[in-house]
């Protein structure tokens, strides 16, 4: 009787885990990746859609939250059960704000942390590919560097501009300091005219990325899996 009864608390903890696990990968697109035989288990953080700030964002568009990514960075820096992050990046950027913050947070972990930039990783996009430790671009994704745009009212007055210099010169270090391109050089992608037919700016696609020192290297899930194993000590022998 008492085995029974065990086999169904069993039971019904493995069902109240996968239950919890699916919820994570619908609301937040987390989970966590699980490998016995490496005995490992990383933590998959998915950026896509539009990095929203303060203000939400209508329903219809896909979205990335700062409110749910902090807190969650938080945990699993403080976690003994986590070996690595993997951060999966499909964005068209947002929030300067709270990409710049969801960025500062990712460099500031110690866990070993891997990103890999999946279909496109635009404006404050950047900054949250370099953040980690090592970069990965597949061969089809795009980067793209512009200066910083507001929406809504602009008081037109010298203090405005200097703002926004101030604000953009934040994204270059940041930028320059967690990858091998120099400041001047992302200065001058950024204020390209010849690529963007309604913006100023420059469109890197896979391997141009990595030449221009952005993204350490071109690879897949299966690359970023196994250099991630590797940081964490858990690569085969």
């Amino acid at each position: 009787m008492e085995n029974n009864t065990t086999k169904i608390d069993k039971e019904k903890e493995q069902k109240e885990k996968e239950e919890l696990d699916d919820g994570k990968i619908r609301e937040y697109g987390q989970t966590t990746l699980v490998n016995e035989q490496r005995k490992s288990k990383i933590h998959l953080l998915s950026i896509i859609g539009e990095i929203e700030g303060h203000e939400c964002l209508p329903q219809h568009n896909k979205t990335t939250k700062y409110e749910h990514v902090l807190p969650q960075l938080a945990a699993i820096e403080d976690s003994a059960d986590i070996d690595g992050l993997l951060i999966l990046i499909n964005t068209v950027g947002g929030d300067v704000e709270a990409g710049l913050a969801i960025a500062e947070m990712i460099a500031s972990l110690s866990k070993p942390t891997v990103s890999l930039v999946l279909g496109g990783s635009h404006s404050i996009g950047v900054p949250l590919a370099v953040s980690a430790q090592y970069s990965f671009i597949v061969p089809t994704a795009t980067m793209i560097i512009h200066p910083v745009r507001m929406n809504g009212t602009v008081i037109g007055v010298s203090q405005t501009y200097d703002y926004f210099e101030k604000i953009q010169d934040r994204i270059l270090n940041f930028v320059s300091s967690h990858s091998k391109i120099d400041k001047e050089e992302l200065k001058h992608l950024m204020h390209n005219t010849k690529q963007l037919a309604k913006d100023v700016g420059s469109i890197l696609i896979g391997t141009e990325a990595i030449d221009m020192g952005i993204i350490d290297e071109v690879g897949g899930i299966k690359e970023a899996l196994k250099k991630l194993y590797q940081m964490a000590g858990r690569g085969e022998e």
